[in-house]
């Protein structure tokens, strides 16, 4: 059964001129969690540049696989030491892109926790950022 919680990302984005963003920001989502696989999901927000996308992490003992659906369309699997490719489709066009996962680490359990996925994106062949996101589920205290 899901359950209402909270969800925080901190993202950081480091790019090959060595400048560096971070984005952080809490939202509501649906969390839950069975066979030792945590599942959430929630609407991205103006914050993102996404708006109009649900994003949707299923997180397994060995990977993590990303599902956004709406505005922009993308399945990004993270499994620690694996490159894998996925197609980024936007309103404005499409891209084929690929993801090497450096590491993950995550505790999710019936409650909730954390996952951190530490990765490289690269854009036809060409890195593009190294990326290190974390994201925290909490339940909503009634």
């Amino acid at each position: 059964m899901m359950k209402d919680v909270v969800i925080s990302i901190n993202s950081t984005f480091a790019f090959e001129e060595g400048e560096e963003q971070r984005m952080e920001f809490t939202t509501d989502g649906q969390y839950f969690y069975e066979d030792e696989v945590g599942c959430l999901s929630y609407e991205e927000s103006p914050v993102t540049g996404l708006e109009g996308t649900r994003t949707s992490l299923f997180v397994m003992p060995d990977q993590v696989v990303v599902d956004r659906e709406g505005t922009v369309t993308s399945r990004m699997i993270f499994k620690e030491g694996l490159k894998s490719a996925f197609q980024y489709a936007t309103p404005f066009g499409s891209a084929n892109m690929g993801i090497n996962t450096r590491r993950i680490t995550q505790n999710m359990g019936q409650n909730g926790g954390s996952v951190e996925i530490d990765y490289v994106v690269d854009m036809e062949h060409v890195v593009a950022s190294r990326n290190k996101f974390e994201i925290t589920v909490r339940e909503v205290q009634l």
